[in-house]
C-alpha cells in the first residue's frame, strides 16, 4: 500500500506540525505503507520524506519541472518523477497511491485535498481521504465543511468521506476500514 501526503513545503509556525510529519512517517515504517508526496526537500515534505526514507520507507516524488529548477527537489528519494504541470503532478500522484492524508500546509495543500475530495464525492475516486488534524489545525476547514452542510450545498455523507483524526495511528486505521458512499453528488430540489 502507498498513501499520498499533501503537507507544506514550510514547516509552519509549530514544532508539532514536524512532530506529527516525523510521527506519520514512523508509523508509514511500521506498517510497510509507502510515500507519494509532492517531491520537495524542505518544510514539512522533506521531514516526512527524510523520516520515511531514514526508516527504509519506499518514498515516490512528484515535482513539475518548474519547482525542481528552483532548486527544491529532493534528490534522495526511491523515485522522483518529473512532470510538467501542477495537474500532471496530482494526477500522477493519485494514480500511485491508494490513500491520501494531508497535514498542515497552505494553498498547495488545501488544493491537492479539495481535489481529490471532489474526485471521492463524483465517484472518479473510492480512496480513502484524511486529515491529520494537528492542533485543531484544519478545525475551520471542518467548520466550513459543515457550513456547507448546512447551507445545503454539501450532504452530510460527502462530509463524512473526509477522515479527520489528531492520532496517525488512528488516521490510519479509519482509512483501511474505509468504505466509500454510493450517493450521488447533487441535492436536488425536491430535497429542500
Amino acid at each position: 500500500m502507498r498513501i499520498c501526503v499533501f503537507c507544506g513545503s514550510s514547516s509552519g509556525s509549530r514544532p508539532s506540525y514536524t512532530e506529527a510529519a516525523v510521527s506519520l512517517a514512523r508509523a508509514f515504517a511500521a506498517r510497510k505503507i509507502g510515500l507519494v508526496y509532492g517531491g520537495a526537500n524542505c518544510g514539512l515534505m522533506g521531514t516526512i520524506a527524510d523520516t520515511a526514507l531514514a526508516a527504509g520507507v519506499e518514498v515516490i516524488g512528484v515535482m513539475p519541472r518548474s519547482l525542481v529548477d528552483k532548486e527544491v527537489a529532493h534528490t534522495g528519494l526511491s523515485q522522483m518523477h518529473i512532470v510538467q504541470t501542477m495537474h500532471e503532478r496530482k494526477a500522477m500522484m493519485a494514480d500511485f497511491a491508494d490513500a491520501f492524508i494531508a497535514l498542515p500546509g497552505g494553498y498547495g495543500t488545501l488544493d491537492e485535498l479539495c481535489e481529490i475530495l471532489t474526485w471521492s464525492q463524483l465517484g472518479i475516486s473510492n480512496k480513502a481521504c484524511a486529515v491529520l488534524n494537528v492542533d485543531g489545525y484544519f478545525d475551520p476547514l471542518l467548520a466550513l465543511f459543515g457550513h456547507a452542510v448546512s447551507e445545503r450545498f454539501l450532504k452530510p455523507v460527502h462530509r463524512d468521506i473526509l477522515i479527520s483524526d489528531s492520532d496517525p495511528e488512528v488516521v490510519l486505521d479509519r482509512i483501511l476500514a474505509y468504505q466509500p458512499p454510493h450517493v450521488a453528488k447533487w441535492i436536488a430540489s425536491s430535497d429542500r
